[in-house]
């Protein structure tokens, strides 16, 4: 049973890795990075303090770290070095297959993968808190792409995107589900700034529209 589902993991994978163009090398590549998002990163801490207020703020920025924390600890910390599945672009038997960017490997060991496990969980928890739903489709919309690229780059297979989201959604709604038993956090009503123009899609919305500026005239 597992070499059947390790043989269709492999098979989709060759499938997705084979649509690639020099535009999509380099947006995928952009999109995968981390200080590419620092805009959407900040803008999140900001909502969260002009939302919630500092105090009740520094609790959810402290949550925000504990999702990041265990979804990375999880996937990179316990899976992999257990689990020891080789990325596809280590793969002595897909190495040569899959297409790689910019000679991005990345580590030895892909299961599960830690970019979809963070990206999900801070998709996830962010989504409960703030209970909006075109902010909900916009950031799990966000983290499918962001996962994506890894199996684009040639550095997870499916399996390990799967697996990873479900790490990430698992600690992002079980953290956000254990803070109102600190009772000085008080997140229940969250106030909404409609005039408010830090808005977290539109900064991300802003990050993704550079990276394809870039991508189009490199």
């Amino acid at each position: 049973m597992l070499e059947i589902l390790n043989n269709l993991d492999q098979e989709l994978l060759l499938f997705l890795n084979s649509f690639h163009s020099p535009f999509f090398d380099t947006f995928m590549y952009l999109i995968s990075g981390k200080l590419v998002w620092a805009v959407l990163y900040l803008s999140i801490l900001v909502h969260i303090f002009r939302t919630y207020g500092w105090k009740t703020g520094l609790y959810l920025l402290l949550a925000i770290v504990l999702v990041i924390t265990c979804c990375d600890q999880m996937a990179s910390g316990i899976l992999k070095p257990t689990i020891q599945r080789f990325r596809p672009s280590r793969s002595p038997e897909l190495s040569n297959l899959v297409h790689i960017v910019n000679g991005y490997r990345g580590g030895k060991y892909g299961f599960a993968s830690s970019h979809a496990a963070n990206v999900f969980g801070l998709a996830t928890f962010c989504s409960v808190l703030f209970r909006r739903r075109y902010l909900s489709l916009f950031l799990f919309a966000w983290a499918i792409m962001v996962s994506y690229s890894r199996i684009y780059l040639g550095v997870h297979y499916p399996g390990d995107i799967l697996c990873g989201m479900l790490i990430g959604i698992f600690f992002g709604f079980v953290i956000y589900k254990v803070l109102p038993l600190i009772k000085s956090i008080k997140i229940d009503k969250p106030h909404i700034h409609k005039d408010w123009k830090w808005d977290i899609t539109t900064w991300g919305s802003a990050s993704i529209f550079v990276m394809i500026l870039v991508a189009i005239f490199k």
